[in-house]
Order: structure tokens, then sequence, then C-alpha cells
């Protein structure tokens, strides 16, 4: 069976087109769910009028079915909690955003 472990190291790969940072580092993915070969993935954009969100959720949804064990994937957009890099980002993330 697959785990949320296994799908967020395949979302490392989806880089944010604009500031070429992982979605993972950026803190945009909310949340993974996995029921049997389904994935269930919250995300978010780094604002609402973000405007690259349709690539960025394609890109998102292309990874994680790429993951083995993965036949459906469901990419949820979310708005709430609003994106704040001090909270969401990794360290990674926060590093390569010049938040120190």
């Amino acid at each position: 069976m697959v785990d949320e472990s296994a799908i967020r190291a395949s979302l490392t790969e989806v880089e944010d087109p604009e500031m070429k940072i992982s979605v993972i580092d950026l803190g945009l993915i909310y949340g993974v769910r996995i029921e049997e070969s389904h994935a269930e993935i919250d995300m978010t954009l780094t604002s609402p009028g973000c405007p690259v969100a349709p690539e960025l959720m394609a890109a998102v949804h292309r990874a994680a079915l790429a993951t083995e064990g993965i036949d459906s994937v469901h990419v949820n957009l979310t708005f709430s909690p609003l994106w704040d890099p001090k909270i969401h980002a990794t360290e990674d993330g926060k590093f390569e955003l010049g938040i120190f």
C-alpha cells in the first residue's frame, strides 16, 4: 500500500514555475489522503490570483499519478488558510525564499 511519504516524495519534483522551488518546500501541499490506490491532495497557491494555477495543479496531479501504486488522483484547491511562507514553507524553502 502507498503511504503519504511516497506521494510527497513524488511531489518534490514539481516546482512552482515562477519561483523555481518545489511545491513541497514552498508548503503548498496542505494534505495528502490515500484510500486504496486513490490519492486526494489538498493544495494551495502562493496567491489566489496565481497565473500558473492550472499548470501547477496539473503538474501536481501528474506527479502524484506517477507514484507507484496510485491509479487515480484528485487535487483539491484551497485558500484556507491563506499561504504564508513563514508558516508553511520548509526550512529549505525559507532559505530559498530568503527568509531566515
